[in-house]
């Protein structure tokens, strides 16, 4: 079964008030995210999934006030925390679309770096990630985070991580390897694995296929 955008929409409502707590735990890994971007001043990126727009400020160091930033959520409620966040800041170079991401408006061509940061519903959207790479410059820098099934010697505690995922995901298609569908936008794609193998890294650049 794939991402399910209702059920999205009533599991976020729930989270929104919590969500920058615990996410907490998997900061490091949005640092990571943002590093792996390798952002200059100047540069345009898209924060897929933004959330509560807790890389945004990580982002907006990175580019600059030159740079420009869109982060595209489909949930209201994260939105208008995101929203608040970018008021508080006074970041005049961010906007945020509230929107699927299959449905979301984006200038072709637009995007130096995408950062997929927790946004495995996202990566098994294959009309998502098409409207995501039509936005993206030709060698554009992809980096993401994700939690994915423990190796097979581990495979006895999986249970626990699709328990501890369910709440954040509609589907859990190709928990085994997240990155399945992206490989067909970014074949470079480099693998690093995280939290005892129940997390991973991944960075590489986008290759317009013919």
């Amino acid at each position: 079964m794939g991402p399910d955008a209702q059920r999205a929409l009533a599991k976020y409502r729930g989270h929104a008030a919590s969500y920058d707590a615990s996410a907490l735990r998997t900061l490091p890994l949005r640092y990571r995210t943002v590093w792996n971007l390798s952002l200059r001043p100047g540069d345009a990126v898209l924060d897929v999934a933004c959330g509560t727009g807790l890389s945004f400020a990580l982002l907006e160091e990175a580019i600059g006030p030159s740079g420009r930033l869109v982060g595209v959520e489909l949930s209201p409620e994260m939105a208008k925390i995101a929203r608040a966040r970018i008021e508080r800041a006074g970041w005049r170079n961010a906007e945020l679309i509230v929107a699927r991401m299959e449905d979301a408006v984006l200038a072709p061509n637009a995007f130096d770096a995408v950062a997929f940061n927790f946004t495995h519903d996202v990566l098994q959207s294959e009309q998502a990630l098409a409207n995501v790479f039509a936005a993206c410059k030709p060698g554009a820098r992809i980096a993401v985070a994700g939690s994915k099934l423990l190796p097979w010697y581990l495979a006895p505690l999986n249970l626990y991580v699709r328990l501890h995922n369910a709440p954040y995901m509609t589907t859990q298609r190709n928990l085994r390897a997240p990155w399945k569908l992206l490989t067909r936008y970014v074949p470079d794609l480099a693998i690093e694995s995280t939290m005892f193998g129940a997390g991973y890294l991944a960075k590489g650049a986008f290759v317009p296929r013919a």
